[in-house]
């Protein structure tokens, strides 16, 4: 039962670390499935984590500042789709400079946060949690955006395959020539699932601040957005491989913290870089596969649409 146990806190553990991997990541598979390409992930992620730290804060209620961090990630997504989509401006250049503003916009509207205790999402939602077995504890004291999580990805692979705006959605990403000729709107199909993407990378940053390491400090994404990036492209754009990805990613960042637990002679520093190094062997395992790439990448990705065309 001990080893049961164990093996329940590691599994819990790997979702709470995989929850803003899964948010952003979901996220940004939207967005690129309808053929835009958003580099600001790590911005907007940034974003939500400060200004839903600072909502929380300022109104006692943790729902108010998840709702400000979604609006916030999707303020951000509305000023990259401007640009991009309506002003044609390039989406790699735009995504990058959207990151850019979100590190130093940030740091700027949080430094006066820095070191503001905050009691972080409640987790005893269930009712007689303490008659129930420690497995069962563990599993019921996550909080309820981890649940979230776990249902995001089988509501985006539903609606994706299952419905017809997923439909829409893909011929807009795979050919949005042919989807305008057919009477769809490009522009604006595109720009909702910016706004999607945005939303969730959003709750993704706010999560962090307001449930994983409830606090607020320059920079607390640090790189998540980018291993969200990472995965999406590692996961070819299914929402299964991304949720595995999503949940191997977490099982990785934790690695640090339970190889202490065992008592491994590892350089703390060598254990704190294991997620970012398992993101670049996986990018390299990956890119030696073009054929695969090419075949599952949304055709029309990264390609500004002009309706003239």
């Amino acid at each position: 039962m001990h080893e049961v146990e164990i093996a329940v806190a590691i599994l819990v553990a790997t979702m709470r670390a995989a929850t803003p991997l899964v948010l952003a990541g979901f996220g940004e598979l939207i967005t690129e499935r309808s053929g835009v390409l958003n580099l600001g992930v790590e911005g907007m992620m940034l974003m939500g984590a400060s200004i839903g730290f600072i909502g929380t804060v300022a109104t006692g209620s943790p729902v108010i500042g998840l709702l400000l961090a979604m609006l916030a990630g999707a303020a951000l997504a509305l000023v990259f789709g401007v640009l991009t989509l309506s002003l044609m401006a390039n989406q790699v250049a735009t995504g990058l400079a959207l990151t850019i503003f979100g590190v130093g916009f940030s740091a700027l509207i949080g430094v006066s946060w820095i070191g503001i205790p905050l009691q972080g999402i409640a987790t005893g939602i269930w009712p007689n949690l303490s008659t129930q077995p420690p497995i069962i504890q563990q599993l019921m004291l996550l909080d309820p955006v981890v649940w979230l999580a776990v249902l995001v990805p089988f509501i985006v692979h539903r609606f994706i395959y299952r419905t017809r705006a997923g439909l829409v959605l893909r011929a807009v990403g795979e050919s949005h020539d042919v989807a305008h000729a057919l009477g769809y709107s490009v522009i604006r199909i595109r720009y909702l699932a910016v706004l999607f993407g945005g939303a969730m990378s959003g709750l993704a940053g706010a999560y962090l601040s307001l449930a994983y390491t409830p606090m607020w400090s320059e920079n607390m994404v640090a790189g998540r957005g980018w291993i969200a990036l990472a995965l999406v492209v590692f996961s070819t754009w299914k929402p299964a491989y991304l949720a595995l990805g999503s949940l191997l990613f977490g099982f990785v960042t934790i690695a640090q913290f339970q190889a202490a637990g065992l008592g491994l002679a590892l350089s703390p520093h060598l254990l704190a870089m294991l997620p970012y190094l398992a993101t670049i062997v996986v990018l390299v395992l990956i890119s030696r596969d073009a054929t695969r790439l090419k075949l599952n990448a949304p055709a029309a990705l990264g390609r500004p649409f002009h309706a003239s065309a």
